[in-house]
């Protein structure tokens, strides 16, 4: 296992239901299917290191006056890299830097992965999922907030957006916008593929040390087709996650096998993406102060790129959600003189916003467009994260009433938020609302499972009301990323700073 983390970023696979405590479907839950995606679970080699519950901080529903359990929705996710995590929905006050509201989450009671030990939590930033997955799932947090209806938040008039970018020791979250300060030059917009996942479409991925005399490391075998690969924008992923193979001949080459053959110091990553080049440079994707390259193969079955942290350390990189049609993507070259904060603050700032209605004639995978301005102020809430060793992301959130503090894993690829319990001590009425597949063998007990996902295209598109190419090329419909260090202890002086705008 290596430091730097892409496996889970790849599959987050709900498995879940509401089925009665006596239903003997409960022990059947694990073949429900997902937006038409095959699902199979093929066993795997143990972690080599345990989970350890005892080095997480646990949510204590009895010394929360707010809390109210949701029993009768239980989630179960499986991730690529063989966790799991498992538990019930339910509903309380949530903390966000300066920002409170009553918000549903996960009541996590089971993890089998050493990637969370001395972690509290997962924080994902990503997008509300469609059909059961969506109805299951706690609504996102960010989504909780900023929704009008919920008389219970003070974020309410928060724009739906987030920003965030990363440096070596620090990143930085910025809820409602972003600040100019963090930027050099334009921030360029372009749409997602997707309504539900932060995926944008990457047609050329070249590797050199100038881009004049850089190598094309995606040799599409049709390039009069105009192809491009779809690519997930994700913060818990560390590296480049490139095509391991030819993608059922759709490239002419193997990626990786040619960056492998083409390795040299001192080269930089030109990424394309809505006909902009992106230059990510030899400093961002190899870890120097650990000796690795954060460069790695996909697993069988992926039909693109995950761009993960290497691209945060060089560019912001803005989350639009204000639109519910499709998600926009923003990026900005890293103004790097700039510091993260190491305290939550608000700050007001010039609003710069995509610009909607030329996005909306034109094909986002195709071309970017640089952010129309306003005169109006909007504020910008920072919040500060701790980047450790470059690999994962944590996060400082509170829970219930009065507040209980935890840190959690911030990840823009996952749309869960949700806190360890520890079971044993949940209530008896909580208990006994819980099924079997919640209340009997600890998941750190079993061997780890990983998520291979053969998808349908056409049940997939039929289900989703989509004809793009998207839903034809890209096999992982729900994406997700969770960093993935084994044994990595948080330090709790230094967490995750979102900022708002």
């Amino acid at each position: 296992r290596c430091s730097c983390s892409a496996g889970r970023a790849l599959t987050e696979i709900f498995l879940g239901t509401r089925l009665a405590r006596d239903s003997p479907r409960h022990k059947n839950m694990r073949t429900v299917a997902v937006f038409g995606a095959l699902v199979a679970l093929t066993a795997v080699g143990a972690f080599h290191t345990p989970y350890r519950p005892e080095q997480s901080r646990h949510f204590d529903v009895t010394k929360s006056s707010t809390f109210h359990p949701i029993t009768e929705k239980i989630f179960d996710l499986h991730y690529a890299d063989g966790s799991h995590l498992r538990g019930f929905n339910g509903v309380d006050q949530v903390w966000l830097g300066d920002y409170k509201c009553t918000a549903p989450f996960g009541v996590i009671t089971d993890c089998n992965s050493p990637d969370f030990n001395g972690v509290d939590g997962i924080l994902g930033f990503g997008l509300p999922k469609a059909g059961q997955e969506g109805r299951e799932l706690p609504t996102p947090v960010l989504f909780a907030m900023t929704d009008m209806e919920n008389k219970m938040s003070n974020a309410r008039d928060l724009t739906r957006k987030f920003s965030f970018f990363s440096t070596d020791t620090d990143a930085e979250v910025q809820l409602g916008g972003y600040d100019p300060k963090t930027t050099v030059g334009e921030m360029w917009y372009t749409p997602c593929l997707s309504e539900n996942d932060f995926i944008v479409g990457v047609t050329s991925l070249r590797f050199g040390h100038s881009f004049g005399e850089s190598d094309q490391l995606l040799k599409f075998d049709d390039a009069a087709d105009e192809p491009y690969l779809p690519s997930i924008m994700d913060s818990g992923t560390s590296c480049l996650v490139m095509p391991g193979d030819t993608l059922g001949g759709k490239l002419s080459n193997v990626p990786f096998n040619d960056f492998t053959n083409l390795w040299e110091e001192g080269k930089s990553f030109w990424v394309e993406i809505g006909g902009r080049q992106w230059q990510v440079p030899f400093s961002s994707w190899f870890l120097a102060r650990t000796n690795q390259t954060c460069v790695q193969p996909s697993p069988p079955g992926m039909q693109g790129l995950l761009i993960g942290d290497v691209f945060f350390r060089s560019f912001m990189v803005e989350f639009d959600m204000t639109q519910r049609e499709r998600p926009i993507i923003g990026m900005a070259p890293l103004n790097l003189k700039y510091a993260p904060v190491k305290l939550a603050e608000l700050g007001s700032f010039e609003l710069h916003h995509a610009p909607i209605t030329k996005l909306q004639l034109l094909r986002g995978e195709e071309t970017m467009f640089p952010a129309e301005h306003t005169e109006r102020l909007t504020q910008v809430d920072q919040i500060p994260i701790f980047n450790k060793k470059g690999t994962q992301y944590f996060m400082d959130v509170g829970v219930g009433t009065p507040k209980q503090k935890f840190t959690v894993i911030f990840d823009t690829g996952s749309a869960v938020f949700g806190v360890f319990v520890s079971k044993h001590d949940l209530p008896m009425a909580i208990k006994a609302e819980l099924p079997d597949s919640v209340m009997g063998t600890s998941l750190h007990l079993l061997e780890q499972t990983s998520m291979t996902t053969s998808y349908n295209p056409i049940g997939a598109m039929m289900a989703a009301g989509d004809y793009t190419p998207l839903a034809v090329l890209f096999v992982v419909v729900n994406a997700v990323a969770v960093v993935a260090v084994v044994a990595i202890r948080r330090r709790r002086k230094h967490p995750i700073i979102p900022q708002v705008c």
